[in-house]
């Protein structure tokens, strides 16, 4: 088993640590909660006084970071994780953040003879707690076989993606599908609501016919007819708007920066902005369907 220090251990970092801990290795966290912390070490974890000292003494480190300048300054800073970890440590950053900064950590950790992987995930906190995740991995192929087996106790689906930064690529582009595809959905049921549709009648209709998808089957976003969806439990976020927005963006800068056409994930981007800015701060992504519905 593997001596393992984990750095962000909220909402989704937390279960995943835990998953590690129920695989039988041992994890050292790290998180600026300490309510989050906590938590893990009630189920066999140790904490770390910082994100170093989560780094030291360790094969492997995994993280789970809000953004990409939270991943620059925590790896690349001064007496960040780059500079407290043995030679020859492994580095798993499960963070969705952009490609340039994956690529540029990836490239700074190989140089000080370390590995490296992006593993962003799909799946959010439900899947999280259950191990189900699906990781998209970047990497070399020799970190990305190292890290497989890690990745394994913490999800089902794990994906090689191709070189550095490819993984964040794969979520990023994921990511905007599920942003349009959830706008799609709460349009068609406002609409149906508005020509005399039941909820039921019109999931248990596109579920299988042409119109279905994840965002109705697994994440339905009006009441009844998905009993484990976050609209049946008053729209508390398993994936928050404000997540989806920051990766629309992200969608949205690689998109401008590489020369791509994506002229209905700007739109998704731009009605997400909206909702956050309003109702949908501290709502789960799905919420947006009530925006819909009074616009």
């Amino acid at each position: 088993m593997a001596r393992i220090g984990f750095v962000g251990v909220g909402n989704m970092g937390g279960p995943m640590a835990l998953n590690l801990l129920k695989a039988g290795h041992s994890v050292k966290v790290f998180d600026l909660s300490k309510e989050a912390v906590a938590a893990c070490v009630k189920e066999g974890a140790e904490a770390a006084e910082s994100a170093a000292a989560a780094a030291s003494g360790v094969g492997i480190v995994v993280s789970m970071l809000p953004k990409g300048d939270h991943v620059r300054a925590v790896y690349l800073g001064d007496g960040g994780l780059l500079d407290a970890a043995d030679q020859g440590t492994l580095f798993i950053d499960c963070s969705t953040i952009d490609v340039a900064t994956a690529r540029d950590v990836e490239k700074d950790a190989t140089k000080k003879g370390m590995m490296m992987v992006d593993a962003p995930v799909s799946g959010g906190v439900g899947g999280a707690a259950a191990g189900t995740l699906t990781f998209m991995v970047g990497g070399s192929k020799g970190a990305f076989e190292a890290a497989k087996p890690i990745l394994e106790a913490m999800g089902q689906n794990i994906v090689h993606t191709g070189g550095p930064g490819n993984g964040q690529a794969a979520k990023i582009c994921n990511n905007m599908i599920l942003g349009i595809s959830m706008v799609g959905v709460c349009e068609a049921f406002v609409l149906a609501e508005k020509l005399g549709l039941e909820h039921q009648t019109m999931f248990d209709i596109v579920s299988t016919a042409s119109g279905q998808c994840w965002s109705l089957t697994s994440y339905c976003p009006v009441p009844g007819p998905v009993p484990a969806s976050p609209a049946n439990n008053e729209y508390k976020p398993g994936f928050s708007a404000e997540n989806m927005l920051k990766d629309l963006h992200l969608s949205q800068e690689a998109a401008e920066g590489f020369g791509a056409s994506t002229a209905l994930g700007k739109m998704a981007m731009e009605l997400y902005e909206n909702y956050v800015s309003g109702e949908g701060k501290s709502a789960d992504f799905s919420g947006i369907v009530n925006m819909i519905r009074k616009s």
